[in-house]
């Protein structure tokens, strides 16, 4: 099946040219493709924003979108399981992504060649090369795209990125990433395609595989997303990214074994992995061991280790201490100021900084300015995880090519 439309719009004509900028009163028209847990809960999201008209639904099985579609409050859309359905609508102003991985860069450039502005979930592809593919049509065509990297809307990661980038912890040359468990799932046998599922569509512009339940489970599956590693990896290592403002990576190694899923599932990331990147003035790694002395899942997310002290936050909570010098100052220059160690936790709550994202989205289509995560913010957030896979399958270190945009072994 092809994954391009027939009614492309022209090369020749822009985006800009296309159709004028949303006034700064008007409702935004929007689709939803991609209709499952994330997708289904950011819909009754973007409703409660009264600007914000959703009037297209879509997904591949029925069954998932007709759920979806019964959750909503105020809207009340079209439903439809073919995604190019959505597109060919002119009186949409933009689309809202939450398919599987391996659709996301495919459907972003279709939909800026169709003058729509693009909210698309994170990672921004499972693989480098359709990945920059979709900064390109972003660019060429002038859209507004945000990529779902919330985190950077929510406060307590707002401030910390601060307390970072002030200096207070010192020169940070550490940046550690961790999320506990793994995606990999066992391999199962070949079924009946289920009633109201066009596994045709749902594959896409990936490999052809016989129809197994277990590939509902789409983010255990190197053809369709990256396991642990790109599904929360991409959150923490975007942290990364923002705190220390760093671009893409040197170079990229790993280790990994199938030690917890036997026998091994070689269409899975294994389930049991260490990775590490070189970047131009820090280093960083990835494990997702699990700590069973400490409060899950309170010791994921970031940690920082610094010259002055340590920070570690993530969803639930913050943490940052002192670290005394070693054999006092360098040069017997006078140590830095103290200062006082720091632990907060709370709940887990999502919603505010959702919502916030979604909002700042909708402001930028209506200012035509660079959105909070932008698709080259969301490349480069992406790019060292998708280095660290092909560490994984091929055992090999990448190195990154940033003039020819190539990860090279």
């Amino acid at each position: 099946m092809s994954t391009r439309r027939s009614f492309l719009v022209g090369s020749s004509l822009t985006a800009a040219a296309a159709r004028s900028a949303v006034g700064a009163n008007e409702r935004i028209r929007v689709g939803f493709i991609g209709a499952g847990t994330r997708g289904s809960y950011m819909a009754t999201v973007a409703e409660q924003h009264e600007d914000c008209q959703i009037l297209a639904m879509c997904d591949v099985y029925k069954r998932t979108l007709d759920q979806a579609v019964g959750r909503l409050k105020v809207s009340k859309p079209d439903t439809y399981a073919d995604y190019r359905r959505v597109l060919d609508r002119k009186d949409l102003d933009a689309i809202y992504i939450a398919t599987p991985d391996h659709w996301h860069s495919p459907m972003i450039v279709e939909a800026a060649q169709a003058s729509k502005d693009i909210y698309c979930e994170k990672p921004l592809s499972n693989s480098i090369e359709a990945a920059v593919k979709a900064v390109d049509a972003v660019k060429k065509y002038k859209r507004v795209a945000q990529i779902g990297l919330q985190q950077r809307s929510w406060d307590h990661f707002q401030k910390c990125a601060a307390l970072a980038q002030s200096g207070m912890f010192g020169t940070i040359s550490h940046c550690k990433l961790h999320w506990s468990g793994s995606y990999t799932r066992a391999v199962d046998q070949p079924t009946a395609v289920p009633e109201g599922l066009d596994w045709e569509m749902f594959q896409g512009p990936a490999p052809r595989h016989p129809f197994s339940p277990n590939r509902l489970s789409w983010r255990s599956y190197y053809d369709y997303g990256g396991g642990i590693i790109t599904d929360q990896g991409v959150h923490i290592a975007d942290v990364v990214c923002w705190y220390m403002k760093a671009r893409a990576p040197i170079s990229a190694s790993a280790q990994a074994q199938y030690v917890l899923v036997q026998p091994p599932n070689l269409e899975n990331p294994p389930d049991t992995f260490q990775i590490a990147w070189q970047y131009d003035n820090f280093v960083m790694s990835f494990t997702n061991a699990y700590f069973p002395e400490t409060d899950y899942p309170a010791d994921q997310g970031n940690y920082f280790y610094g010259s002055r002290g340590a920070l570690h936050v993530n969803r639930q909570s913050y943490t940052y201490r002192l670290m005394p010098v070693r054999g006092g100052s360098p040069g017997g220059t006078p140590p830095p100021p103290a200062f006082e160690p720091f632990n907060a936790k709370f709940a887990y709550v999502g919603g505010p900084s959702d919502s916030a994202h979604i909002r700042n989205w909708l402001d930028c289509i209506k200012s035509r300015e660079t959105p909070r995560t932008d698709v080259e913010t969301g490349f480069y957030s992406t790019l060292p995880l998708l280095m660290g896979l092909l560490a994984i399958r091929n055992g090999k270190t990448y190195v990154w090519d940033d003039q020819n945009r190539v990860a090279k072994a």
